[in-house]
């Protein structure tokens, strides 16, 4: 008779996560909810039972919601640095340079809502003790004001103190960028582009841009 044979033991389902992938993964899950839900829609809990992750391997890369919301808030500021650095460049610096950064400010919250909501939706005002995060975030500013002060010494705008002309100019972009994204502009991506470059246009105006 022969003999039965034993029963293979089941097989382990791989961990589909290696090193320094699950905290990328558990940022992008948190953006995802933020995007369908809001930011007090997102738990932390919720997003490990999305990516069925167990709760140690949660925790040990967020301690708790908030610690998972910096790190949004992180990415998206280096990213929008990043993206506004290159409009900078692209365009050639001067006037060209500066309203490709207006361009491309707005262009960033418009393809990524979910981080801009972090960015700037009340909560960087609790995290100053994150020293990375708020690094992050004068690191996006001091683009702007970089920009500026090379417009200055190139005498191509007036020499008013440099991060009011930021703050004035930040306040007029940032108004269109929550505007689109609040879908409070009915037009396309074009319609907004062209409304951002009349705006920074008219900016310019304001802060006294010369002829190169």
């Amino acid at each position: 008779m022969p003999h039965a044979r034993a029963p293979r033991p089941a097989r382990k389902r791989p961990n589909r996560y290696h090193h320094g992938d699950l905290q990328r993964a558990l940022v992008q899950e948190a953006l995802r909810t933020i995007q369908a839900q809001g930011v007090e829609g997102l738990t932390l809990r919720a997003v490990g039972a999305a990516l069925g992750v167990s709760r140690t391997a949660l925790y040990r890369h967020f301690a708790d919601k908030s610690a998972l919301l910096s790190a949004v808030a992180r990415e998206g500021f280096r990213t929008l640095r990043l993206e506004l650095l290159a409009a900078w460049d692209q365009g050639g610096g001067g006037r060209a340079g500066f309203e490709a950064m207006g361009v491309g400010y707005v262009r960033f919250a418009s393809a990524h809502p979910a981080h801009y909501r972090v960015m700037f939706g009340g909560f960087l005002s609790t995290h100053a003790s994150d020293p990375e995060l708020m690094a992050e975030a004068s690191g996006a500013f001091n683009a702007l004001v970089d920009a500026l002060v090379a417009l200055q010494r190139d005498g191509l705008v007036r020499r008013d103190d440099p991060l009011q002309l930021a703050r004035f100019i930040w306040a007029i972009v940032h108004g269109i960028a929550r505007l689109a994204i609040d879908g409070q502009l009915r037009g396309s991506q074009d319609e907004t582009e062209a409304l951002t470059r009349f705006a920074v246009d008219r900016a310019c105006t304001g802060i006294g841009f010369r002829p190169s």
